[in-house]
Order: structure tokens, then C-alpha cells, then sequence
């Protein structure tokens, strides 16, 4: 889509058409109300500062639609491409990594409440697996605040996907 084209578009349909980047309501809200916007890194650069910071019931309801890093998510909505497509250097049938996976990321729910979310555009298994390890030492509000920039960097990459110049 181009930005006049999101411009153009009423209020329903521009909460709609952004709305599988990041399901937040008053992500969506601000970005739809900062419109008329003067391009695409206009777009991306309210995407990055709208509902800053992400209150813990937003970054719940935001990862309620993120499937665990290494699982395939079903279906054919938009959040479901996105996900695969984001998730594609993460090979299904390699045995040894999605074993390795699916143990840190049980490990990581029972220490935290809540999957793993990292934006795994661009990153290796080993680099997701890495940060998993890593992470896996913070405190609960440090992982919180890294949960919620992680939610806001997939948002913004799933935009920059949705949107042409």
C-alpha cells in the first residue's frame, strides 16, 4: 500500500490495514490519527514512537498473537504470513534446533509467564538462541522493557513490508 493510499482511507479500514503489524489499540490509533502523513519514514518514525512506552497489558495482548519462536503459525491471516515470513531462517526440519528451541523456549515461559519474542527477521537460529540464553538471566521488568522495544522493531519491520514509498 502507499502512504496516500493509507491516507485516504477512513478511520476503520487505516486501523485495519495496520493493525497485523502491532494489535494494539493505541498503536493503531495514534499512527491512524497522525495522518496525513509526509511519506513512508514519516509513517515509520510515528510507528516507533506511538504508544511509548507499552503498558504490560499492551505488551500481554501484543504477544498473545506471536506463536513461539521455532512453531510455525497456522492460518492465513496477515499475522500468520508475517510470522512465517519473519521466522524463515528458522529451518522446521532441522531436528537439533528446533529441539533446542522448543526446551528454551519452555524454560524461558516457566521463568517468565509469557513466550520469547525477539524480532528473528534477519537473525540466525544460533543468533535466537543466543539471545534466549542471554536473556534468560535478566530480572522480570528488564525482560519486560526488552519484550516491549522487541514488540515495537517487529512492528515497525512488518510496516516497512506493508508500505511503499
Amino acid at each position: 500500500m502507499r502512504i496516500d493510499e493509507f491516507d485516504g482511507l477512513d478511520q476503520e479500514a487505516a486501523r485495519q490495514a495496520i493493525r497485523p503489524a502491532l494489535d494494539v489499540p493505541r498503536w493503531v490509533d495514534e499512527i491512524v490519527a497522525a495522518r496525513p502523513l509526509a511519506g513512508r519514514e514519516a509513517l515509520l518514525e510515528t510507528a516507533r514512537s506511538a504508544a511509548h512506552p507499552l503498558t504490560d497489558d499492551e505488551v500481554d495482548q501484543a504477544l498473545a498473537h506471536h506463536p513461539r519462536i521455532g512453531d510455525r503459525a497456522q492460518g492465513d491471516s496477515a499475522e500468520a504470513t508475517l510470522s512465517r515470513h519473519e521466522q524463515s531462517h528458522v529451518d522446521p526440519d532441522d531436528v537439533e534446533i528446533q529441539r533446542r528451541l522448543r526446551e528454551g523456549n519452555l524454560a524461558y515461559e516457566e521463568r517468565f509467564g509469557h513466550v520469547f519474542l525477539i524480532r528473528a527477521a534477519g537473525r540466525s537460529p544460533q543468533e535466537i538462541l543466543e539471545a534466549l540464553r542471554a536473556r534468560m538471566s535478566n530480572d522480570p521488568a528488564t525482560e519486560r522493557g526488552i519484550v516491549a522495544e522487541q514488540l515495537r522493531q517487529i512492528a515497525v519491520l512488518r510496516l516497512e513490508g506493508l508500505f511503499t514509498s
